[in-house]
C-alpha cells in the first residue's frame, strides 16, 4: 500500500518499482489537520490495499485533486485555513473531481450543516470518532465502484479500439460516439446510489437517444420483482410503472425476459411477437410500431440483477446491430451501478440496525440507573427504624456483655448496609448527571486523615497494618472534600477487604507537575490479569470463593473512578497477578501552596439536652416514627406521632410542638407543603422544623430550606445527632401556642 502526504511515521512512500501496482489501485484522499486522526484513518483503511494520500489542509487537497483522480475523498469539516465546505466547493469546480464522492468527517452535524454538505455534493456524513468497520465499508463501496468503472472504461476503450481498427472511418466515428455515450452513461449511473433513481436514469439514457422504447425488470435472488418500469418518448410518458403479478405484460415479452435471465445472454424478440404488442400492454398511450427489440441481462459475474429490453422502429439493420452491442455495454455498466446501490442500501440498513441496537442499549442502561436509584432510596426507609430501634435497645438494655456484643454486631452491619446503599445511590446519581461537586479549597492531607478515620475500624478488625506517608508541603486543590474522602475511603476498604488478615496497607500522597497523586497499595490477593482491564466497571468482581468472605457489590471502585473523573482526574489499577497485591493510583490536577489551614465548621457540641420539649414526629412509616419517638422519650421529651400531613396540621395547634420531625415523602400532602403551612400557624411558626427523609440531593436540601425547614437529615440518621440538635436549639416557649392550646381545651376540642 502506498501512502502520500504529511502523515506520521511509519508511513512509507513507494518507489518507482511500484508504478505498475500503483496503476492497478485506486487513490483515496484523506484530508485532516490533525496527524493523530490521519494515523487512525490510515490504520482503518490500510486493509483495503489501495493508495492512501494524506494531506492536512484544504489547499493541499486541491493540489492533489489537480494531479490525480480519486475514488473517494474523506474530508474533515473543521480545518484552519479553509474549512471542509469551502474545500468541497472548490473541488467540485474542477472537471476531474466534479463527480468524485466526498464523505465529510465531523464531530457534530446538525440538520443545517448536513444540508449544506449534501448541497456541495457530499454522499455521506461520518461522525467522529469513527467506527472502523463502518468507515471501511463505506469507503470500500466507492473504491469498488471506481475500480469497476475504470475496468469498464478500459474494456470499452479496448472494444472501441478493436472496432476502429477493423472498420472504416465512419465506423470509427460511430464507435467514438458510442464510447462517449457510455462514458457519459457511467458518470450518470454512478451519480446515484438509489435504485429507483438509477432505474429512471437508465431509461432516460436509452430513450430517445438510443431507442424509442425501453423496459426494465429488476430481479432479486434470481426471482423477478413484480414491478416493471417502462420508458417511451413523449411528455409524461418517459417512465411508466407496470405491475406484473397477474401477467399484464404480453406473453412474448415475458418469455423473452425469462429466457435472457436464464441464458445470461442477449435474446432477440421475433417479428411476430412484436406485431402483437400494443402500447396499452405497457401502460402507455399512442401507437407502438416496434420493428426490432432485444432483451439484455444485467450481469454481475453469474448473478442476474435484471433484464433490459430495448426496441426501435428500425429494422434489424447494421446500425441496429451496432446499437445492440453498445446496449450490452450499457447493461454491464448499469449492473455495476445497481450492485453498488444494493451494497449501499445494505450498508445503510446495517447502520440503522446498529443505531437501533445502540439506542436500545442506552435505554436499557437508563432503566438500570433508574432502578438503582429507586432501589437505593427504598432501602433507606427500613434502615432508619432499624437503626433507631437499635439505639433504643442500647439505652434500656441491662449491662450484660451479650447485649453489648449483639448491639455492636447489629450496629456494624447496619452501617455496612447503609454504606452499600449509599454507594448504589451515588453511582445512579452520577450516571444520571445529578451529582454536583461542592468545590472549595481542600487539603488532601486532611482528606486522607478523614478517610483513614472512616476506614480504621474495618482495617483494625482484620488486623492490618496501615502506613500513611505525606509530603512536608500541603497539597491543595479545588474539590469536594466529602467526595474526595469517599474516594480514598473506598480504596482503603477495598485494600482491607481483599487482603488476608494481618496484611500491610500503604497510603502515599505526592504532588508533581501540577498533579496530585494518591497511592493506595496492599499486599493482598492481587488482581487477575483478565479482570484488570474492567476493574472499574459496575458490578465487576474477581473470582468469588464459596464463603463469599469479601462481600460487596462491585460498586465501590466504580464510584471512586467516577468521582475522580468529576474532579478532572483519573484512577488506575495495577497488579502483578494473584497473590501479588494491588496498587491504585489516583491522579488529580492540583495547586501546591502553603497557606492557612481552613478551619472546619464545629460539629454539634454535646450539651445537656433541654428536658421537656414537645416534639411532633410526622412519618407514614410507622416503625420509623415509633423508633424515633421511643428514643426521644428516653431523653425525657414529650413526643407525639402522626402518619400524614393533614393529621400533623390538625394536631399542631393543639399540641403546639416546639420541634417537628417531618418526613418529605408523605401521602396527600408532601413534607414541603406541610412545612410551608406550619410556618403560617401561630403554634409552629417559630418551631424547629427538621426534615428526616430519604431525599438527600443538594436540590432536595435547597427545596427544604425554601419550604421553611431549619435542618435536613438523610435516612438512616443516627438519632444521637437529632438529640444534639434539639439540645442546642434555644428554648422559646410558644406563648401564642399555649394560649391557643388553652382555648382549645376550654372549648372541648
Amino acid at each position: 500500500m502506498k501512502r502520500d502526504g504529511p502523515a506520521p511515521a511509519p508511513f512509507a512512500v513507494t518507489g518507482a518499482d511500484d508504478l505498475d501496482v500503483w496503476d492497478e489501485k485506486s487513490n483515496i484522499l484523506v484530508v485532516d489537520d490533525l496527524p493523530e486522526k490521519l494515523l487512525v484513518f490510515g490504520t482503518v483503511l490500510e486493509d483495503l490495499g489501495q493508495n492512501l494520500v494524506f494531506v492536512n489542509s484544504g489547499s493541499d487537497a486541491l493540489r492533489e485533486v489537480l494531479n490525480r483522480e480519486f475514488a473517494v475523498i474523506l474530508l474533515d469539516v473543521n480545518m484552519p485555513d479553509i474549512d471542509g465546505f469551502e474545500t468541497a466547493a472548490l473541488i467540485r469546480k474542477y472537471k476531474r473531481s466534479a463527480h468524485t464522492p466526498i464523505i465529510f468527517i465531523t464531530a457534530y452535524a446538525d440538520e443545517i450543516q448536513t444540508a449544506k454538505g449534501y448541497s456541495l455534493g457530499a454522499v455521506d456524513y461520518i461522525l467522529s470518532p469513527v467506527v472502523p468497520d463502518v468507515l471501511r465499508s463505506k469507503v470500500k463501496v466507492f473504491v469498488d465502484l471506481h475500480q469497476m468503472q475504470r475496468r469498464v472504461r478500459r474494456q470499452a476503450d479496448e472494444r472501441v479500439a478493436l472496432v476502429a481498427a477493423e472498420t472504416a472511418r465512419l465506423q470509427a466515428e460511430e464507435n467514438d460516439r458510442r464510447s462517449k455515450f457510455l462514458s457519459h452513461a457511467s458518470r450518470v449511473l454512478s451519480g446515484s446510489l438509489d435504485v429507483t433513481i438509477g432505474t429512471q436514469l437508465l431509461l432516460e439514457l436509452v430513450v430517445p437517444g438510443l431507442a424509442s422504447f425501453a423496459l426494465l425488470q429488476l430481479m432479486e435472488d434470481g426471482s423477478p420483482l413484480s414491478q416493471v418500469t417502462v420508458g417511451a418518448p413523449g411528455a409524461d410518458q418517459l417512465v411508466a410503472v407496470v405491475k406484473t403479478p397477474h401477467g399484464r405484460l404480453p406473453a412474448a415479452m415475458q418469455e423473452a425476459l425469462e429466457e435472457a435471465a436464464l441464458q445470461k445472454q442477449r435474446v432477440v424478440l421475433s417479428q411476430n411477437h412484436l406485431r402483437r404488442m400494443s402500447s396499452e400492454s405497457f401502460g402507455l398511450s399512442g401507437p407502438m410500431l416496434l420493428r426490432s427489440a432485444v432483451a439484455v441481462p444485467l450481469l454481475i459475474g453469474e448473478r442476474v440483477l435484471g433484464v433490459l429490453v430495448v426496441g426501435t422502429q428500425q429494422p434489424d439493420s447494421v446500425k441496429a446491430v451496432r446499437d445492440w452491442a453498445a446496449l450490452e455495454e450499457l447493461a454491464s455498466r448499469a449492473a455495476i451501478a445497481f450492485e453498488n446501490a444494493h451494497l449501499y442500501r445494505s450498508l445503510q440498513a446495517e447502520i440503522i440496525e446498529r443505531r437501533t441496537a445502540e439506542a436500545e442499549l442506552q435505554e436499557a442502561n437508563q432503566r438500570k440507573d433508574e432502578f438503582l436509584a429507586m432501589l437505593s432510596h427504598e432501602l433507606r426507609n427500613p434502615l432508619a427504624p432499624i437503626r433507631n430501634a437499635l439505639e433504643v435497645i442500647r439505652r434500656i438494655a441491662p449491662p450484660d456483655p451479650k447485649f453489648t456484643w449483639a448491639g455492636d454486631v447489629m450496629d456494624r452491619q447496619v452501617r455496612h448496609l447503609t454504606r452499600l446503599v449509599e454507594e448504589l445511590l451515588d453511582v445512579a446519581r452520577i450516571s444520571q448527571g445529578k451529582i454536583q461537586l461542592n468545590r472549595e479549597s481542600v487539603d488532601l492531607a486532611a482528606v486522607i486523615a478523614q478517610s483513614v478515620e472512616t476506614a480504621q475500624p474495618f482495617i483494625d478488625a482484620r488486623g492490618h497494618t496501615l502506613t500513611v506517608k505525606l509530603p512536608e508541603t500541603p497539597v491543595r486543590l479545588q474539590g469536594d472534600f466529602a467526595r474526595l474522602a469517599q474516594v480514598v475511603s473506598n480504596l482503603l476498604h477495598n485494600a482491607a477487604k481483599y487482603s488476608e488478615d494481618g496484611g500491610r496497607i500503604q497510603v502515599e500522597l505526592a504532588a508533581q507537575d501540577g498533579e496530585a497523586q494518591i497511592v493506595v497499595r496492599d499486599n493482598g490477593i492481587g488482581i487477575e490479569p483478565a479482570l484488570l482491564p474492567r476493574m472499574f466497571d459496575l458490578f465487576a468482581q474477581g473470582t468469588r470463593s464459596l464463603d463469599r468472605m469479601q462481600g460487596g457489590l462491585g460498586v465501590g471502585l466504580t464510584l471512586a473512578r467516577r468521582l475522580v473523573e468529576l474532579h478532572g482526574g483519573r484512577v488506575e489499577a495495577k497488579s502483578d497477578g494473584p497473590k501479588q497485591g494491588a496498587e491504585f493510583l489516583v491522579t488529580i490536577p492540583c495547586v501546591s501552596v502553603v497557606g492557612h489551614e481552613p478551619q472546619p465548621a464545629d460539629a454539634f457540641r454535646t450539651s445537656r439536652p433541654a428536658m421537656g420539649r414537645r416534639i411532633l414526629i410526622v412519618d407514614d412509616n410507622q416503625d420509623a416514627a415509633e423508633s424515633v419517638a421511643q428514643y426521644l422519650q428516653l431523653e425525657g421529651h414529650e413526643v407525639k406521632t402522626v402518619g400524614d400531613g393533614m393529621q400533623a396540621l390538625t394536631c399542631a395547634p393543639v399540641f403546639a410542638p416546639q420541634i417537628v420531625v417531618l418526613d418529605i415523602g408523605l401521602p396527600v400532602l408532601d413534607g414541603y407543603e406541610v412545612a410551608k403551612r406550619m410556618r403560617m400557624l401561630p403554634a409552629t411558626k417559630d418551631a424547629l422544623l427538621v426534615a428526616l427523609t430519604g431525599y438527600g440531593q443538594k436540590e432536595d436540601q435547597q427545596r427544604a430550606r425554601d419550604a421553611g425547614f431549619d435542618k435536613h437529615f438523610v435516612k438512616p440518621t443516627d438519632p444521637r445527632l437529632l438529640v444534639e440538635l434539639i439540645s442546642q436549639w434555644p428554648a422559646r416557649p410558644p406563648v401564642a401556642a399555649q394560649d391557643e392550646t388553652a382555648t382549645a381545651e376550654s372549648n372541648g376540642r
